[in-house]
């Protein structure tokens, strides 16, 4: 997943919108042979009753949450809604990728969540 998102940032670089990366991303994880799924719709529960819906961005083998974004900084609240996310859909692991930096490995956060 990194490695194709640093092939992204190298070919575009920063300035676009979240959802070219999101684009460009797709497509380089097809031409890897990585299974993506983008845009899922994932329920936000409360006591078991359905509030509403969330997007996740892209989740990769049914276990790994992308979040990405393009922002000039990542903030806490960035990372809290990557944490929002695992938890509404029981996942353990997500990437926060901010494809707005001159070197792609500032702004990747991992974020592990353990129930």
């Amino acid at each position: 997943m990194i490695g194709a998102a640093i092939e992204v940032h190298r070919e575009l670089g920063p300035g676009f919108l979240e959802q070219t990366y999101e684009q460009a991303l797709c497509i380089e994880l097809a031409n890897r042979g990585v299974a993506a799924e983008q845009q899922l719709v994932i329920p936000i529960l409360y006591k078991s009753h359905r509030l509403s819906d969330a997007r996740l961005d892209l989740l990769l083998d049914d276990e790994l949450v992308v979040e990405i974004k393009a922002v000039e900084t990542l903030l806490p609240i960035h990372r809290a809604q990557l944490i929002s996310y695992l938890k509404a859909g029981a996942f353990q692991l997500g990437l926060l990728i901010n494809f707005n930096v001159q070197l792609l490995k500032d702004g990747i956060c991992r974020v592990i969540w353990n129930s």
